[in-house]
């Protein structure tokens, strides 16, 4: 993967590149940033370039240098099969693992993957494609013991070993003290690579140990460019999708495909918020055992849905829907949902929704948390009917 075929997060490119010109490469960076906002794919641009045996720098260019993408060490890295480009990742056991599951183990899914999604790739999608979607993966201690068994060796063929962590905050907490030492002492011209979503979940010990690179939303230009250019996307169809993607190309894919999780969250946000304002408890408990049968993960992204449709909500209720990020579907129904969503209770219903993200990825009962929610959103629902007649 060469840096002119990824559109967009440019300076953060040209940082990366000056680093491997002055010859300061970092040997822990933490790459951080929301969903779809490309952090996977620079990171493996970034070790291919560093690898690179013919690279370029153009500190005036609007690219500022480039791996040649012809080399000997290019071409594996295209394939990602380059002997010192290594993956861990969070993992669960399947039927054809059922014990000590490894990142090793799930290579060749991983490898074919990102090769077929253009490197796009969030949670959920790994754990479905993984076969361990009704669970929640985890960077375990045998993976930590695998880093320090591949570093230990000396690289094959490159200057550089080096070892991308995806979605480092899934590392096992009695795992990581495993590996603090070798970020703090690694072996000579190692690079680890820590990508993560969720900063503030990775224990300090580990973040001052490392670089931290901050990645931002994509902006809409650059989404247009990518949906028009890669994706067969019509300029019409891109003006629709890019407001509802809020920067993330991977969401903006999944609308553009109309992905079934996008229809299965809005169906099952419409009919939860019709039992809550109905306080039909028997049809709630209906619905609550259905949901707590969904893998956690799922789980979480349902309930990041139903946060980010009820703060649009205030907004339609407010008459801002210029401002919303809703398709057309969720924006129907919430021109007559969106009353019962204001400034009195919103900040109850986020904070609700944050507890709740919380205690699912901490292993609650989902069947507990979700009926514990169900009963505050009637409350709040019908206080806000009541206090709509007085008017």
């Amino acid at each position: 993967m060469q840096f002119k075929n990824i559109t967009g997060q440019n300076e953060v490119k040209r940082r990366l590149i000056q680093t491997v010109h002055e010859q300061r490469v970092s040997h822990a960076q933490l790459f951080h940033g929301p969903e779809g906002s490309r952090k996977l794919v620079v990171a493996i641009a970034y070790a291919q370039y560093i690898n690179c045996r013919n690279r370029s720098y153009e500190p005036d260019s609007p690219g500022g240098g480039d791996a040649c993408g012809t080399c000997p060490s290019c071409i594996k890295f295209s394939k990602l099969i380059h002997p010192d480009l290594h993956f861990i990742y969070p993992v669960a056991t399947t039927k054809e693992v059922d014990r000590d599951p490894m990142s090793h183990d799930f290579i060749k899914t991983w490898r074919e993957t990102l090769l077929e999604n253009d490197f796009r790739l969030n949670l959920n999608d790994w754990y479905k494609v993984a076969g361990f979607e009704k669970k929640q993966g985890i960077i375990n201690a045998d993976d930590c013991s695998e880093i320090l068994r591949t570093l230990s060796y000396k690289s094959y063929e490159s200057e550089f070993k080096v070892m991308i962590i995806w979605m480092a905050d899934r590392l096992y907490h009695a795992a990581a003290p495993k590996i603090l030492k070798i970020l703090e002492e690694p072996p000579d011209k190692s690079l680890f690579i820590l990508i993560t979503e969720n900063p503030d979940k990775i224990i300090n010990t580990i973040l001052s140990r490392t670089q931290a690179v901050r990645f931002s939303k994509l902006k809409d230009e650059d989404l247009m460019h990518d949906l028009t250019k890669n994706y067969n996307c019509t300029i019409d169809e891109a003006q629709r999708i890019i407001p509802l993607a809020d920067g993330n190309l991977t969401r903006a894919v999944k609308i553009l495909v109309k992905d079934e999780d996008e229809l299965f969250y809005l169906e099952k946000f419409i009919l939860w918020m019709r039992l809550c304002y109905m306080n039909n408890l028997s049809k709630t408990m209906e619905f609550v055992g259905e949901i707590a049968k969904l893998g956690r993960e799922k789980q979480k992204n349902f309930l990041a849905y139903t946060e980010r449709i009820i703060r649009n909500a205030l907004l339609i209720n407010y008459k801002n829907p210029n401002l919303t990020r809703l398709n057309q579907e969720e924006k129907d129904f919430l021109v007559k949902f969106g009353k019962f969503i204001n400034h009195t209770n919103i900040p109850a219903f986020s904070e609700e929704l944050e507890k709740a993200q919380f205690h699912i990825d901490r292993n609650a009962n989902p069947s507990i948390l979700f009926m514990d929610l169900s009963m505050t959103f009637t409350v709040l629902l019908l206080s806000a009917e009541k206090a709509l007649s007085k008017n």
